[in-house]
């Protein structure tokens, strides 16, 4: 098998959860609704109209989830505070039975030796804020930082980590350009509204946790990324490539790690928004210092200019109209960036239709460092979906998704190795989950949920990680 391949010392080994996805019991306790709770029960906006009412039932099963962790070896846990648990109107004092619920899990993963790494954010916004606008009026901001303070209060003395947003490029241009996902709006001025005030509302919250939080915590956000490369070497799939960059990577890497916004497609954004969408100061602010980045990676954009022959070709055209057929089809660029899709043909596909590219991680963590500078990073999601099934033995194999995490694991370590300062990887996902406008559809979970019995069966990859965790190491073949 050859010499395994070793991590640093208190490497983090862990998967990730977010709050919606798992938690159900939408109800219970005080909980206010969500952008998420909304959306979810207007008609056509989820494959096969799922939801999240009931969803992992982690909210009462937690400590049992908890408890297969432990049994893993893993030594840390990514979840999700659920905003209209702690403040069901957005506003206002502590619903302390929504509290009670994060100090109880947090308390559980002490008990077994996890440790807490906490999400403010994870795209469910109390519902009585979107009825005032949502993240596109500038007040949310002050509301979210209200928030924050209100959970580092409670869980500070016991929480050593702290996430502020996850993925706000989705939250904005998803939630809001595209509308496939809550709350469902799409216009391309809001979106761009929603990420500056996203973004504000990171810098403002990194400063308060810092004067909440014991000094010995690390406060960071969580951004998904990708590489994007030219479909072809020509000039004009070039420039779509950097096009594409810029809206996927640079709009929130730039202001929060530059205090800047990408030049190269500000101009057209902030025409587009209607002028500049900001006031003075505001990326002053959103440049606060971090102690770490937290990147999600799934795969890689492959990219051509909308007017290149790379995107007309027919096999290029029938890919993507393939992909867009399934549930889970790629969304497509916006017309403004004059760029497409280019699916490349012939390589292995998750059932969400995205390429496995493992050295896109390595290539990614490198690009990092070099165009941002070396800093803390943590892998806060990687994982995959695949067709699982439970067998006549009872077992859940999933050899796909082994793979998968080894080659992806294999390439984290070649990045250490070329000297990127990784400190962690969370696999996404714990459990099976309700996969946002996907509903059940895609199964990216470590543990098979019967979402009839919520009954859990760890799956082959599991076992696994289970083993990487444990030595800190994985062998670069199988066997």
């Amino acid at each position: 098998m050859g010499e395994p391949l070793r991590f640093p010392e208190a490497f983090l080994w862990g998967t990730a959860t977010a709050s919606y996805q798992v938690e159900g019991a939408v109800s219970e306790d005080g909980r206010g609704a969500s952008i998420w709770d909304t959306f979810t029960h207007t008609p056509g906006k989820v494959f096969h109209g799922d939801d999240g009412d009931v969803a992992c039932d982690h909210y009462h099963r937690y400590a049992g989830d908890i408890d297969i962790m432990g049994d893993l070896g893993l030594n840390a846990y990514r979840f999700s505070v659920a905003w209209p648990r702690v403040q069901p109107e957005g506003r206002g004092a502590a619903n302390e039975a929504g509290l009670d619920f994060y100090r109880r899990l947090v308390g559980k993963l002490h008990e077994r030796g996890i440790e807490p790494v906490a999400t403010l954010y994870h795209w469910d916004l109390p519902q009585a804020l979107q009825d005032e606008g949502g993240w596109a009026n500038r007040a949310t901001v002050d509301r979210f930082v209200e928030y924050a303070e209100l959970v580092a209060g409670a869980l500070g003395g016991q929480v050593g980590m702290w996430i502020t947003l996850n993925e706000p490029w989705v939250s904005a241009f998803v939630g809001h350009e595209s509308g496939q996902h809550a709350p469902g709006v799409t216009d391309t001025a809001t979106a761009v509204s929603a990420a500056h005030h996203l973004l504000l509302a990171h810098g403002r919250a990194v400063r308060a946790l810092r004067s909440s939080l014991p000094v010995s915590s690390q406060v960071g956000v969580t951004l998904n990324l990708s590489p994007v490369h030219a479909a072809t070497p020509t000039e004009e799939d070039a420039e779509a490539a950097e096009r594409v960059n810029a809206y996927l990577n640079g709009w929130f890497l730039g202001p929060t790690l530059r205090g800047k916004y990408p030049e190269l497609l500000y101009d057209r954004l902030a025409e587009m928004a209607g002028g500049d969408f900001g006031r003075p100061g505001d990326l002053e602010e959103i440049h606060a210092e971090i102690d770490f980045l937290g990147v999600n990676y799934y795969t890689v954009r492959n990219v051509a200019s909308s007017k290149s022959g790379a995107a007309t070709g027919r096999a290029g055209a029938a890919l993507r109209e393939e992909l867009a057929a399934t549930p889970a089809g790629r969304r497509p660029l916006p017309a403004y960036l004059e760029a497409v899709d280019v699916p490349l043909s012939g390589v292995e596909r998750t059932t969400k239709g995205w390429a496995v590219q493992p050295d896109g991680l390595r290539e990614l963590l490198v690009w990092l460092r070099d165009e941002y500078g070396k800093r803390p990073v943590y892998v806060t999601e990687n994982g995959a979906a695949f067709a699982d099934y439970v067998d006549p033995s009872g077992r859940v194999k999933d050899p796909e998704r082994v793979e998968f995490l080894r080659n992806h694991f294999i390439m984290a370590h070649r990045a250490i190795s070329e000297g990127v300062d990784l400190r962690g990887y969370f696999v996404w996902s714990l459990l099976d989950n309700f996969e946002w406008a996907d509903g059940y559809s895609q199964r990216f979970g470590l543990v098979y949920v019967d979402y009839k019995s919520q009954e859990r069966i760890p799956k082959s990859s599991a076992a696994f990680l289970s083993d990487v965790a444990r030595s800190n190491a994985v062998c670069a073949n199988a066997g």
